[in-house]
């Protein structure tokens, strides 16, 4: 099957309302983590390499949540929320380590993690270039 011009500008806009999608889940997941463990009665903020460690589980949460929502199998899944979490497994470190403060783990954690769930998508261009359910 060749692809259209339509075909591949709705895969191509398919991709990108993914790559919206998952900002607004992880926004949702930073905004109710925090509150959720407050709920539970438990601390809902850290230290900055703690809750850097705790932004990332919040933010991949909620984005598994929502990709499982739409459809999206367990690998495509896993994977994403290992993007997720992988900045901040070898930022929250060298942060304990006094190497930079922690306004550059947050910033750092963000810019490394974006353009990695753009790659991983790029990886499974059919899983994401498509519309799910």
């Amino acid at each position: 099957m060749t692809l259209t011009h339509t075909t591949h500008r709705h895969g191509r806009r398919a991709f990108v309302r993914h790559y919206l999608e998952m900002l607004v889940a992880m926004a949702a997941g930073m905004m109710l983590g925090p509150l959720l463990r407050s709920a539970a009665g438990l601390e809902p903020s850290a230290g900055a390499g703690t809750g850097a460690v705790l932004m990332a589980v919040d933010m991949s949460v909620a984005m598994v949540v929502w990709m499982r929502i739409r459809g999206h199998g367990w690998p495509a899944t896993l994977e994403m929320a290992g993007v997720m979490v992988a900045p901040v497994a070898v930022l929250a470190p060298l942060h304990w380590l006094g190497l930079f403060g922690a306004d550059a783990l947050l910033l750092a954690e963000h810019v490394v993690m974006l353009p990695l769930m753009w790659l991983a998508m790029l990886r499974r261009p059919a899983e994401y270039g498509r519309w799910t359910r």
